[in-house]
């Protein structure tokens, strides 16, 4: 069926802007046109704060853009992708497919087929309760690249899927403990060495769009490219109150609620848990990675001689450096007034890394018996902790 450009543009808009509208793509120059911006577009009805908005994903092959527009704003946008001009447009709708072709003498031609949901198996198996399950369309595991649209976690993903549902998990279950659920205010939230801002952008999700709990996300790295890429996926989900930053985390100047530090290397670690003792952030959920400091400075002699045939070797020296150190960590936090745990955060199929030090702010902080045990614990090991300069707990 061959249509003219003003029907062609009705049914676009009959399609597009209405309320069973999925998804759609505008790819390819139509013959003899020139100059076009995008080489493809991709078009979806996604959720944010409850409404409906369609998202236009640009791509001119090199870098992607994504706009969100709320149903009733789309129309402008959509005029303008329909300008350019592309060969080839294909949409689906709650119940149709449509192909809209350009030929190369210029003939538009159009192609409609339904589309039958296909009937659900019931499982018989349990299902896990996930913050972000499996099996179910989640706009965002779609956009971030983890998941397909019909909610299936592509393989080369599932380590990733599986540590944004563990650290989810972990943070709703001290949220209240925190006293973070009913705050009054949105959450101030700081993730120190956000990295490539998976988790970021889950916990901006699940917080304002899952439990209801306002929520603003700062992430800060060192790395520019990372950052530059974080930015371009705060965009593709539309996430606005996420902002990022590339900046030392000991430069940055914040008052937060809760610090993430999820995997910062080495001494970032130290550099995160003394922002949040100094700015009393109510909540840390710390995953560290290497620790190079201590393993350096542990040396084979006094108390800890016994020990030599532990510390001689290469691998067992620099796990046991890692115990020590998190060690530390956890019971500075603890004489700063934090109640501090320590648990595995993912199996260790999925990370090497993977203890959490959790820690709440509001127990008193100096308490005698566990300072008491941080002195006798740097006497055995003959090391001074780096955290222990930043809070200037020197003893």
């Amino acid at each position: 069926m061959s249509l003219s450009p003003n029907a062609i543009r009705e049914l676009i808009h009959e399609v597009v802007l209405a309320p069973g509208f999925r998804r759609g793509s505008f790819a390819g120059a139509i013959r003899g046109t020139t100059g076009a911006p995008w080489v493809r577009v991709g078009l979806r009805t996604i959720s944010l704060r409850g409404h409906e908005h369609i998202q236009f994903t640009y791509s001119d092959g090199k870098k992607e853009i994504a706009r969100n527009f709320p149903r009733g704003d789309a129309e402008a946008p959509l005029n303008e992708l329909i300008g350019i001009g592309f060969s080839g447009i294909h949409l689906e709708s709650a119940d149709e497919a449509i192909d809209i072709r350009a030929s190369k003498k210029g003939k538009v031609f159009v192609g409609r087929k339904p589309l039958r949901n296909a009937p659900v198996a019931e499982s018989h198996d349990r299902v896990k309760d996930l913050p972000l399950p499996e099996g179910r369309a989640s706009w965002l595991l779609e956009a971030l690249g983890i998941a397909t649209a019909d909610g299936r976690v592509r393989p080369t993903m599932r380590a990733k899927f599986t540590q944004i549902n563990e650290f989810l998990k972990h943070l709703t279950h001290v949220l209240g403990d925190a006293g973070l659920r009913e705050l009054g205010r949105p959450l101030e939230i700081l993730d120190c060495g956000c990295g490539s801002s998976y988790l970021t952008l889950a916990a901006h999700h699940y917080l304002n769009d899952v439990l209801a709990i306002p929520a603003r996300i700062i992430g800060v790295d060192v790395n520019e490219e990372l950052i530059r890429k974080s930015v371009i996926r705060a965009e593709k989900v539309g996430a606005a109150e996420v902002n990022f930053a590339c900046d030392p985390i000991a430069a940055v100047a914040a008052k937060p609620d809760i610090v993430f530090a999820l995997h910062a290397c080495d001494t970032a670690t130290d550099d995160a848990i003394a922002l949040t003792v100094r700015s009393r952030a109510k909540l840390l959920l710390s995953v560290p990675c290497c620790h190079h400091h201590l393993n350096d400075a542990i040396r084979v002699d006094g108390p800890a001689e016994p020990l030599r045939p532990l510390l001689r070797h290469g691998i067992l020296r620099q796990r046991q450096a890692d115990l020590v150190t998190d060690a530390f960590r956890a019971l500075i936090l603890r004489i700063s007034g934090y109640r501090t745990d320590v648990v595995e955060f993912v199996s260790p199929e999925h990370t090497a890394r993977n203890l959490m030090i959790r820690a709440v702010v509001g127990l008193p902080p100096g308490d005698l018996a566990f300072l008491k045990e941080y002195r006798e614990m740097k006497q055995f090991w003959g090391v001074a902790p780096y955290l222990e300069s930043l809070l200037d707990l020197r003893s």
